[in-house]
Protein backbone atom coordinates (compact mmCIF):
# COMPACT_ATOMS: atom_id res chain seq x y z
CA UNK A 1 0.00 0.00 0.00
CA UNK A 2 1.31 3.73 -1.02
CA UNK A 3 2.44 5.21 2.70
CA UNK A 4 0.70 7.90 2.57
CA UNK A 5 3.11 9.68 5.11
CA UNK A 6 5.89 10.39 1.86
CA UNK A 7 3.15 11.52 -0.36
CA UNK A 8 1.34 14.21 2.25
CA UNK A 9 4.44 14.69 4.82
CA UNK A 10 3.83 16.68 7.82
CA UNK A 11 6.85 18.71 7.77
CA UNK A 12 5.90 20.85 4.10
CA UNK A 13 2.81 22.07 2.59
CA UNK A 14 1.53 20.21 -0.52
CA UNK A 15 -0.28 22.01 -2.92
CA UNK A 16 -2.26 20.15 -5.49
CA UNK A 17 -3.22 21.35 -8.99
CA UNK A 18 -6.62 20.69 -9.31
CA UNK A 19 -7.53 22.72 -12.48
CA UNK A 20 -7.67 19.19 -14.97
CA UNK A 21 -10.34 18.26 -12.80
CA UNK A 22 -12.34 20.89 -11.14
CA UNK A 23 -11.31 23.57 -13.07
CA UNK A 24 -12.71 21.64 -16.42
CA UNK A 25 -15.95 20.12 -15.03
CA UNK A 26 -17.98 23.20 -16.33
CA UNK A 27 -16.20 24.75 -18.83
CA UNK A 28 -17.44 25.02 -22.50
CA UNK A 29 -14.02 24.13 -24.15
CA UNK A 30 -11.06 22.42 -23.06
CA UNK A 31 -7.90 21.16 -23.87
CA UNK A 32 -6.97 18.68 -26.34
CA UNK A 33 -5.30 15.97 -24.98
CA UNK A 34 -1.79 16.82 -25.68
CA UNK A 35 -2.15 20.32 -24.42
CA UNK A 36 -3.19 18.57 -21.36
CA UNK A 37 -0.08 16.48 -21.44
CA UNK A 38 1.67 19.93 -21.79
CA UNK A 39 0.23 21.84 -18.90
CA UNK A 40 1.00 18.67 -16.49
CA UNK A 41 4.62 18.57 -17.97
CA UNK A 42 5.43 22.47 -17.74
CA UNK A 43 3.38 22.45 -13.82
CA UNK A 44 6.23 19.58 -13.17
CA UNK A 45 9.11 21.71 -14.50
CA UNK A 46 8.06 24.40 -12.12
CA UNK A 47 7.42 22.02 -9.31
CA UNK A 48 4.04 20.85 -8.86
CA UNK A 49 3.90 17.22 -8.05
CA UNK A 50 0.12 16.26 -7.19
CA UNK A 51 -2.46 16.63 -10.04
CA UNK A 52 -5.86 16.08 -9.71
CA UNK A 53 -6.35 14.34 -13.47
CA UNK A 54 -9.83 13.83 -14.20
CA UNK A 55 -12.93 11.62 -13.23
CA UNK A 56 -14.04 8.27 -13.93
CA UNK A 57 -17.59 9.49 -15.42
CA UNK A 58 -19.49 8.15 -18.47
CA UNK A 59 -17.85 10.28 -21.71
CA UNK A 60 -20.97 10.93 -23.22
CA UNK A 61 -21.76 13.46 -20.32
CA UNK A 62 -18.66 14.73 -19.33
CA UNK A 63 -16.06 14.77 -22.71
CA UNK A 64 -13.25 16.85 -21.01
CA UNK A 65 -12.50 13.28 -19.21
CA UNK A 66 -12.90 10.99 -22.16
CA UNK A 67 -8.75 10.74 -22.25
CA UNK A 68 -8.29 10.36 -18.21
CA UNK A 69 -6.34 7.29 -18.24
CA UNK A 70 -3.88 8.78 -20.77
CA UNK A 71 -3.81 11.62 -18.41
CA UNK A 72 -3.16 9.16 -15.45
CA UNK A 73 -0.62 7.77 -17.37
CA UNK A 74 1.29 10.73 -18.00
CA UNK A 75 1.51 12.01 -14.40
CA UNK A 76 2.78 8.28 -13.32
CA UNK A 77 5.49 8.62 -16.04
CA UNK A 78 7.02 11.50 -14.01
CA UNK A 79 9.23 10.77 -10.96
CA UNK A 80 7.53 11.75 -7.77
CA UNK A 81 4.38 12.67 -9.93
CA UNK A 82 0.96 12.00 -8.12
CA UNK A 83 -2.31 11.67 -9.55
CA UNK A 84 -5.66 11.89 -8.10
CA UNK A 85 -8.91 10.80 -9.66
CA UNK A 86 -12.07 11.24 -8.83
CA UNK A 87 -15.11 8.67 -8.44
CA UNK A 88 -18.78 8.63 -7.60
CA UNK A 89 -19.42 4.67 -7.95
CA UNK A 90 -18.31 1.01 -8.20
CA UNK A 91 -18.22 1.40 -11.94
CA UNK A 92 -16.19 4.60 -11.54
CA UNK A 93 -13.71 2.79 -9.02
CA UNK A 94 -12.85 -0.30 -11.06
CA UNK A 95 -12.23 1.77 -13.65
CA UNK A 96 -9.60 4.02 -11.30
CA UNK A 97 -8.02 0.91 -9.92
CA UNK A 98 -7.26 -0.53 -12.95
CA UNK A 99 -5.93 2.43 -14.56
CA UNK A 100 -3.15 2.41 -12.14
CA UNK A 101 -3.97 5.87 -10.75
CA UNK A 102 -1.86 7.11 -7.26
CA UNK A 103 -4.78 8.05 -5.53
CA UNK A 104 -8.60 7.63 -5.63
CA UNK A 105 -11.30 10.08 -4.56
CA UNK A 106 -14.84 10.12 -3.67
CA UNK A 107 -17.68 12.80 -1.94
CA UNK A 108 -19.49 12.99 0.58
CA UNK A 109 -21.76 16.10 1.28
CA UNK A 110 -21.87 17.78 4.62
CA UNK A 111 -25.89 18.24 4.48
CA UNK A 112 -28.58 15.69 3.86
CA UNK A 113 -30.47 17.77 1.47
CA UNK A 114 -27.49 18.11 -1.33
CA UNK A 115 -26.67 14.48 -0.67
CA UNK A 116 -29.97 13.78 -1.97
CA UNK A 117 -30.06 16.35 -4.66
CA UNK A 118 -26.76 15.93 -5.86
CA UNK A 119 -26.28 12.12 -5.38
CA UNK A 120 -29.73 11.10 -5.18
CA UNK A 121 -28.69 8.89 -2.20
CA UNK A 122 -28.24 9.76 1.93
CA UNK A 123 -24.82 10.78 3.40
CA UNK A 124 -24.92 7.48 5.26
CA UNK A 125 -25.02 5.74 1.85
CA UNK A 126 -22.52 7.84 0.85
CA UNK A 127 -20.31 6.67 3.77
CA UNK A 128 -21.36 2.94 2.48
CA UNK A 129 -19.56 4.41 -0.83
CA UNK A 130 -16.72 5.26 0.73
CA UNK A 131 -16.41 2.01 2.70
CA UNK A 132 -16.83 -0.22 -0.60
CA UNK A 133 -14.11 1.95 -2.25
CA UNK A 134 -12.01 0.82 0.61
CA UNK A 135 -12.86 -2.47 0.58
CA UNK A 136 -11.84 -2.56 -3.43
CA UNK A 137 -8.43 -0.70 -2.78
CA UNK A 138 -7.65 -3.52 -0.35
CA UNK A 139 -8.40 -6.04 -3.20
CA UNK A 140 -6.37 -4.52 -5.56
CA UNK A 141 -2.91 -4.72 -6.83
CA UNK A 142 -1.20 -1.59 -6.06
CA UNK A 143 -3.46 0.15 -2.94
CA UNK A 144 -3.65 3.56 -3.93
CA UNK A 145 -4.49 6.04 -1.66
CA UNK A 146 -8.44 7.22 -0.81
CA UNK A 147 -9.75 10.19 0.17
CA UNK A 148 -13.01 11.22 0.62
CA UNK A 149 -14.10 14.95 0.86
CA UNK A 150 -16.57 16.27 2.33
CA UNK A 151 -18.62 19.08 0.01
CA UNK A 152 -20.63 21.84 1.47
CA UNK A 153 -18.82 21.98 4.89
CA UNK A 154 -18.54 25.80 5.57
CA UNK A 155 -22.13 26.43 3.84
CA UNK A 156 -24.79 24.69 1.78
CA UNK A 157 -26.00 25.94 -1.69
CA UNK A 158 -29.52 24.64 -0.21
CA UNK A 159 -29.58 23.99 3.45
CA UNK A 160 -27.31 26.94 4.25
CA UNK A 161 -25.22 27.00 7.44
CA UNK A 162 -23.89 23.30 8.26
CA UNK A 163 -23.02 22.47 11.73
CA UNK A 164 -19.52 22.07 12.16
CA UNK A 165 -19.86 19.45 14.65
CA UNK A 166 -21.73 17.80 11.77
CA UNK A 167 -18.81 17.93 9.72
CA UNK A 168 -16.47 16.48 11.88
CA UNK A 169 -19.00 13.13 12.66
CA UNK A 170 -18.49 12.59 8.56
CA UNK A 171 -14.68 13.06 9.14
CA UNK A 172 -14.42 10.58 11.46
CA UNK A 173 -17.12 8.06 9.60
CA UNK A 174 -14.52 8.29 6.47
CA UNK A 175 -11.68 7.83 8.60
CA UNK A 176 -13.68 4.53 10.26
CA UNK A 177 -14.52 3.60 7.15
CA UNK A 178 -11.03 3.18 5.79
CA UNK A 179 -9.84 6.16 4.18
CA UNK A 180 -6.24 7.66 3.87
CA UNK A 181 -6.92 11.37 4.06
CA UNK A 182 -10.06 13.72 4.39
CA UNK A 183 -10.95 16.69 2.43
CA UNK A 184 -13.35 19.77 3.53
CA UNK A 185 -14.58 21.79 0.81
CA UNK A 186 -15.70 25.27 0.61
CA UNK A 187 -17.73 24.02 -1.85
CA UNK A 188 -19.80 27.72 -2.77
CA UNK A 189 -17.30 29.92 -1.54
CA UNK A 190 -19.35 31.02 1.56
CA UNK A 191 -17.02 31.02 4.68
CA UNK A 192 -14.80 33.26 5.82
CA UNK A 193 -11.32 32.93 7.89
CA UNK A 194 -12.73 32.57 11.39
CA UNK A 195 -14.77 29.44 9.83
CA UNK A 196 -12.65 27.70 7.59
CA UNK A 197 -9.53 27.74 10.68
CA UNK A 198 -12.39 26.39 13.27
CA UNK A 199 -13.18 23.55 11.11
CA UNK A 200 -9.85 22.68 9.97
CA UNK A 201 -8.42 22.99 13.39
CA UNK A 202 -11.18 21.01 14.90
CA UNK A 203 -10.61 18.11 11.75
CA UNK A 204 -6.66 18.21 11.66
CA UNK A 205 -7.33 17.28 15.63
CA UNK A 206 -9.44 14.04 15.51
CA UNK A 207 -7.15 12.99 11.72
CA UNK A 208 -4.61 11.95 14.31
CA UNK A 209 -1.61 12.91 11.73
CA UNK A 210 -3.71 11.51 8.55
CA UNK A 211 -3.54 14.02 6.22
CA UNK A 212 -6.63 16.96 5.70
CA UNK A 213 -7.19 18.81 2.48
CA UNK A 214 -8.42 22.03 2.33
CA UNK A 215 -10.28 22.89 -0.70
CA UNK A 216 -11.38 25.98 -1.44
CA UNK A 217 -13.32 28.35 -4.04
CA UNK A 218 -12.86 32.37 -4.50
CA UNK A 219 -16.52 32.75 -5.13
CA UNK A 220 -16.63 35.75 -2.30
CA UNK A 221 -13.04 36.78 -2.86
CA UNK A 222 -12.03 35.00 0.64
CA UNK A 223 -10.51 32.26 -0.80
CA UNK A 224 -6.62 33.29 -0.17
CA UNK A 225 -7.70 34.57 3.27
CA UNK A 226 -9.27 31.42 4.06
CA UNK A 227 -6.45 29.52 2.88
CA UNK A 228 -4.13 31.59 5.39
CA UNK A 229 -6.33 30.32 8.39
CA UNK A 230 -6.26 27.06 7.43
CA UNK A 231 -2.59 26.93 7.81
CA UNK A 232 -2.39 28.69 10.69
CA UNK A 233 -4.59 25.93 11.75
CA UNK A 234 -2.34 22.52 10.74
CA UNK A 235 -3.60 22.21 7.61
CA UNK A 236 -0.85 20.95 5.19
CA UNK A 237 -2.40 20.01 1.88
CA UNK A 238 -4.26 23.08 0.08
CA UNK A 239 -6.09 22.75 -3.30
CA UNK A 240 -5.68 25.28 -6.18
CA UNK A 241 -6.02 25.53 -9.72
CA UNK A 242 -4.33 27.19 -12.59
CA UNK A 243 -5.59 30.95 -12.98
CA UNK A 244 -8.46 30.10 -10.78
CA UNK A 245 -10.05 27.83 -13.13
CA UNK A 246 -13.58 25.56 -11.81
CA UNK A 247 -17.08 26.70 -10.95
CA UNK A 248 -19.80 24.76 -8.95
CA UNK A 249 -23.20 24.61 -10.57
CA UNK A 250 -24.70 25.57 -6.95
CA UNK A 251 -22.64 28.98 -6.86
CA UNK A 252 -23.80 31.03 -9.46
CA UNK A 253 -21.64 33.95 -10.81
CA UNK A 254 -18.51 31.34 -8.59
CA UNK A 255 -15.37 32.51 -9.76
CA UNK A 256 -13.87 28.96 -9.30
CA UNK A 257 -10.89 27.64 -7.14
CA UNK A 258 -8.35 29.60 -5.36
CA UNK A 259 -5.37 30.38 -7.72
CA UNK A 260 -2.86 27.46 -7.37
CA UNK A 261 0.04 30.79 -8.21
CA UNK A 262 -1.40 33.02 -5.66
CA UNK A 263 -1.18 30.04 -2.65
CA UNK A 264 1.96 29.45 -3.86
CA UNK A 265 2.84 33.05 -2.81
CA UNK A 266 1.39 32.81 0.16
CA UNK A 267 2.53 29.57 1.14
CA UNK A 268 6.20 31.02 0.67
CA UNK A 269 5.32 34.53 2.79
CA UNK A 270 4.39 32.56 5.21
CA UNK A 271 7.62 30.57 5.77
CA UNK A 272 6.09 27.41 3.93
CA UNK A 273 8.69 26.01 1.33
CA UNK A 274 6.48 24.93 -1.81
CA UNK A 275 9.75 23.98 -3.93
CA UNK A 276 7.73 25.85 -7.00
CA UNK A 277 8.73 28.76 -8.72
CA UNK A 278 6.34 30.62 -9.71
CA UNK A 279 7.16 32.70 -12.77
CA UNK A 280 7.36 29.33 -14.52
CA UNK A 281 3.49 28.55 -12.99
CA UNK A 282 2.55 31.89 -14.28
CA UNK A 283 3.69 31.00 -17.80
CA UNK A 284 1.97 27.85 -17.97
CA UNK A 285 -1.29 30.18 -18.37
CA UNK A 286 -0.44 30.53 -22.52
CA UNK A 287 -1.60 27.02 -22.57
CA UNK A 288 -5.09 27.77 -21.31
CA UNK A 289 -5.35 31.09 -23.48
CA UNK A 290 -4.09 29.06 -26.14
CA UNK A 291 -6.94 26.31 -25.70
CA UNK A 292 -9.77 27.87 -24.17
CA UNK A 293 -9.62 31.36 -25.05
CA UNK A 294 -13.18 32.93 -23.82
CA UNK A 295 -12.43 31.40 -20.49
CA UNK A 296 -11.94 33.76 -17.86
CA UNK A 297 -8.31 33.17 -15.69
CA UNK A 298 -7.77 35.05 -12.40
CA UNK A 299 -4.57 36.00 -9.81
CA UNK A 300 -2.95 38.95 -8.31
CA UNK A 301 0.69 37.53 -9.22
CA UNK A 302 -0.35 36.79 -13.09
CA UNK A 303 -1.42 40.38 -13.06
CA UNK A 304 0.59 41.92 -10.96
CA UNK A 305 4.20 40.40 -10.94
CA UNK A 306 6.22 39.56 -7.66
CA UNK A 307 7.41 42.26 -5.12
CA UNK A 308 10.93 43.90 -6.25
CA UNK A 309 13.24 42.20 -5.02
CA UNK A 310 11.50 38.54 -4.56
CA UNK A 311 13.39 35.67 -6.03
CA UNK A 312 10.59 33.87 -8.13
CA UNK A 313 12.21 30.44 -7.36
CA UNK A 314 11.01 28.67 -3.79
CA UNK A 315 13.50 28.58 -1.69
Amino acid sequence: MTDVRKIYPRDRVVLREVGLRDGLQLVKTFPPTDAKRRWIRDEYAAGVRHFEVGSFLPAKTFPQFVDVREIVATVGSLPGGHGIALVLNERGANEALASGVAEIATVVSATEEHSRANANRSRESAIANVKRLCELRDASAHKPIVNAAISMALGCSIAGAVDPKEVIRLVEKCFEAGVDAVGIADTVGYAGPKAVGALTGAAVKIASGKPIIVHLHDTRGMGIANASAALDEGARVLDGSLGGLGGCPFAPGATGNVVVEDLVFLCESKGFATGIDIDRLIAVRSILRETMPNEPLYGGLARAGLPCGTAAKAA
